[in-house]
């Protein structure tokens, strides 16, 4: 079989997604075309020789509307030759594009192919897409599910309540991941990721000095006196330091075949060993990343104790919190440069972001196999295994 093999990663900092972020003026599609045009500098690659750019972007409207992987890729220099698609699988879009070009490749498809993810919160808000829609589901859906489903907050909380995840550890995965992302960033664990931007060479939303105390003191975000009558379990516990932060970033990651690779005189860094894609209730909707966990070690022979390094990102504490209890998971392994509570969560950019994180820490840390898990909107989950070539 052909293996799919990752040459080399990168991303913007993640700036804060709101009009005073340091990338708030950076225009989608050049936000992309940063981090495009990146990794052909940094690997010297030709990129006539790109097959395809497969990049993730979720709300596709504005300015990340009609298809801005090809925009994103002629503006960042790539030949006209060289074809770009938009996919959306919500929060694991960038994930999903590592998965489709890996595929690929394994199918023989692409010799070599960009991986990329983005998403500007600042410019194209989130939910513009469908803003004004008056009915997004259909009869048949509303059939199916009669009481109607939820918000992702409202879905946290069931998650709390479900799994008995007290605010107190909620607060302090809270505060594990910017004392992680902080600790990294001083240290320079970040430094082979990212490629500075408008002025950013760091990731803007981390928290330094903050302490349990701070983050108690905060009230519960989605509060909802009728939500509260519905779902009587709910401890109201997720605040805005215990979720994902709106963002502005993009990632993109260089795949090619290993035989491509060698012909190149191109040193691969890991490979793309194991995916899969799960779903499970929508209503619980954050909670796909344990059958997708369970899944993709399942189709990959790997046992969990050999995973060095996990990579789940944090759209709600309780969600990783969920999924390592339920999986036994030591979180000593798991985010260990923090995630998405302090780095930030472009949604488009993340899978893609998540992957170039997970293989730098790999190689920071010696360990020869990644696992990579995305909860996403609906019910869903990507889970994808990365082999470091040099273990």
């Amino acid at each position: 079989m052909t293996n799919a093999v990752i040459v080399d990663a990168v991303r913007t900092p993640i700036g804060k997604g709101k009009a005073t972020g340091a990338l708030h003026d950076v225009h989608a599609v050049d936000l992309l075309a940063h981090s495009l045009s990146a990794l052909v500098d940094r690997t010297g690659i030709d990129p006539a020789l790109i097959d395809d750019v497969v990049s993730g972007v979720v709300t596709q409207s504005g300015e990340q509307g009609f298809n801005i992987a090809r925009r994103a890729l002629l503006a960042a220099g790539y030949p006209e030759s060289v074809p770009g698609v938009s996919i959306d699988r919500q929060c694991g879009s960038g994930q999903q594009a590592i998965a489709f070009a890996a595929q690929g490749v394994i199918a023989g498809a692409y010799d070599v192919v960009v991986a990329a993810g983005v998403e500007s919160m600042s410019r194209v808000p989130m939910g513009s897409a469908v803003a004004g829609t008056a009915d997004l589901n259909g009869v048949a859906f509303d059939a199916r599910y009669p009481d109607g489903l939820v918000g992702q907050g409202i879905a946290a909380e069931l998650i709390a309540a479900k799994w008995d995840i007290s605010r107190t550890a909620i607060d302090e995965f809270s505060l594990r991941s910017h004392d992680l992302a902080a600790v990294a960033t001083k240290n320079g664990l970040f430094e082979n990721e990212i490629v500075p931007l408008a002025g950013l060479a760091a990731d803007e939303g981390i928290r330094v000095g903050s302490s349990l105390q701070d983050l108690a003191k905060l009230r519960p975000a989605y509060y909802d006196e009728a939500m509260a009558q519905r779902f009587p379990e709910i401890g109201w516990k997720i605040t805005a330091a215990n979720a994902s932060q709106i963002s502005d970033g993009s990632a993109a990651v260089l795949i090619m075949s290993e035989e491509k690779a060698r012909q190149l005189g191109l040193r691969p860094r890991a490979r793309v060993h194991s995916f899969s894609v799960a779903g499970d209730d929508p209503l619980l909707m954050l909670t796909a990343i344990i059958p997708a966990t369970r899944k993709v070690l399942a189709r990959s022979g790997i046992d969990l104790a050999d995973i060095g390094v996990f990579e789940v990102n944090e759209a709600f504490a309780p969600v990783v919190l969920s999924w390592a209890a339920e999986l036994g998971v030591d979180l000593d392994r798991v985010n260990v440069n923090g995630g998405a509570i302090a780095l930030g969560h472009p949604l488009g950019a993340s899978g893609a972001r998540l992957a170039t994180t997970a293989i730098n820490a790999l190689e920071q840390r010696g360990e020869r196999y990644a696992l990579q898990t995305m909860c996403e909107a609906g019910g869903l989950a990507n889970a994808t295994i990365y082999e470091r070539l040099d273990a």
